[in-house]
């Protein structure tokens, strides 16, 4: 499609002049011989570009042009001046002005000019639109909630998010830590770096530090090139950890002196490699408590917690759930080319009723499953889970042990005694399959085997 350019002078010939130069070029002349008519033109079509004579009758070109960068601050103008007021040129690019061309000139000069002023046009909006996707895409206002713990957590993003300082965010299993992660990422200075996330919990800990650092050729068997890690390609931008309390000793001593350096080597490497890397770290384990059993470094705990950030579990905010549980079903329906477009009052009661163990993750989840199924324009209660529809808030098949006498010992040995009750129900519930008893349990299956490990649960005191 062609360029609009308006055309701002009194001059008839050098209108006509202009006018013939950018028909032919392709591009689409609009005429105006005053300011005034000028603004008025500006104001009911689109323009791309403006050619503005300075020496105009009546409204002069300087004021045109402050009315014009006011109304559109993108506006792209390019200032016509004769050589004698150079001076003017001047202060109207200190106004605004795109540039300007002295008469007499040269059509080669005019189209150069307006080209370079379209393309820098073209350029602001592909960033406008870029600004506005990532806002859309990891806003604040992805994160819905209007309940008072969510509304202190927005204004502790829009606090933190433009500090340098490392942040840490505390919450269980499903309340949305990696997409606030995005959001302090895309309000921080660094958004237009890269955003790097980490899934310390599923990753193997043979293959971490390679991960994490990279590796040069031949560090270890199958490495036939050297390879960047995560750390140098999140470099000037924010590396997101998630459930970093999974991350060995050895691997966190030397993620310690990435923090405290800013730099590594490769596995393998010599080299010093610097890198600016902003370190988020997300967990649903109770941090101090691996802290004080030996399982997490004090000095990278310390490190990591400069700024915490805990998420609130759904039961805790229930006055979100209806605005989640519409969104939900408006996203899943467009998404299905489903007509479904409200809850019934019995399914509803039950979505406020229920506890949540998956919180949001998991409301999501079961709005999805009922909009799949469905074949009305209602949710109706049949369309929920069994665990919803039950009033079971934690999950099917799984009761939670409840101690009758609180053991001997201190705090934390009545803590892992829980722990290791619940493990072993869950493993029950799911006849010994880990994959299934850690889904009942709202967490990875390789935290399972951890916990398994620490807790000393086995086949044989499942199966007693």
């Amino acid at each position: 499609m062609s360029s609009n350019i308006l055309v701002v002078d009194d001059e008839e010939v050098l209108q006509d002049v202009l006018g013939t130069l950018l028909k032919r070029e392709g591009f689409r002349p609009v005429a105006a011989r005053t300011g005034e008519e000028a603004l008025l033109i500006a104001e009911r079509e689109p323009i791309d570009l403006v050619l503005l004579d300075l020496m105009l009758p009546g409204m002069s070109g300087m004021e045109v042009l402050k009315q014009l960068r006011g109304r559109d601050p993108e506006q792209v103008v390019i200032v016509i001046t004769a050589y004698s007021s150079i001076e003017s040129a001047i202060e109207a690019m200190r106004v605004g002005a795109f540039h300007y061309i002295p008469k007499p000139f040269k059509n080669e000069e005019v189209l150069l000019t307006i080209r370079k002023g379209l393309e820098q046009r073209r350029l602001t909006s592909e960033n406008r639109s870029l600004k506005q996707e990532l806002e859309k895409r990891y806003g604040l206002d992805k994160i819905i909630g209007k309940s008072s713990p969510m509304q202190q957590v927005f204004d502790l993003i829009r606090l933190a998010a433009p500090s340098k300082s490392n942040m840490l965010i505390l919450g269980e299993s499903g309340t949305g830590k990696e997409l606030v992660a995005k959001a302090l990422h895309h309000h921080s200075r660094r958004t237009s770096g890269p955003f790097v996330t980490v899934n310390s919990g599923s990753m193997p800990h043979d293959l971490l530090e390679s991960t994490l650092f990279g590796h040069v050729k031949g560090a270890f068997t199958g490495a036939i090139a050297a390879k960047k890690g995560l750390f140098e390609a999140a470099n000037n931008g924010s590396i997101f950890f998630d459930e970093i309390g999974n991350i060995p000793l050895e691997t966190q001593a030397k993620l310690l002196r990435v923090i405290q350096e800013k730099e590594f080597m490769r596995l393998g490497g010599v080299d010093t490699i610097r890198v600016d890397v902003r370190l988020i770290a997300a967990t649903n384990a109770d941090i101090e408590a691996l802290v004080r059993r030996g399982d997490f470094r004090e000095d990278l705990y310390y490190r990591l917690n400069v700024i915490t950030l805990q998420l609130p579990p759904l039961r805790d905010r229930t006055e979100d759930i209806p605005l989640l549980a519409k969104h939900f079903l408006r996203s899943y329906a467009e998404e299905n080319g489903k007509a479904m477009h409200s809850i019934s009052p019995a399914a509803f009661e039950l979505l406020m009723d229920y506890r949540w163990p998956g919180n949001v993750r998991e409301l999501e989840n079961a709005i999805e499953r009922a909009v799949v199924l469905s074949s009305g324009e209602v949710l109706e209660v049949e369309l929920l889970p069994p665990a919803v529809r039950s009033g079971n808030g934690h999950g099917p098949g799984l009761r939670l042990p409840t101690p009758a006498t609180l053991p001997e010992g201190s705090f934390w040995d009545a803590v892992s005694a829980y722990e290791r009750q619940l493990v072993i129900a869950a493993l029950q519930s799911a006849g010994g399959v880990q994959k299934k008893a850690a889904e009942l349990l709202q967490i990875k299956p390789t935290t399972l085997h951890e916990m398994m490990k620490r807790l000393g649960v086995n086949a044989e005191v499942v199966a007693s």
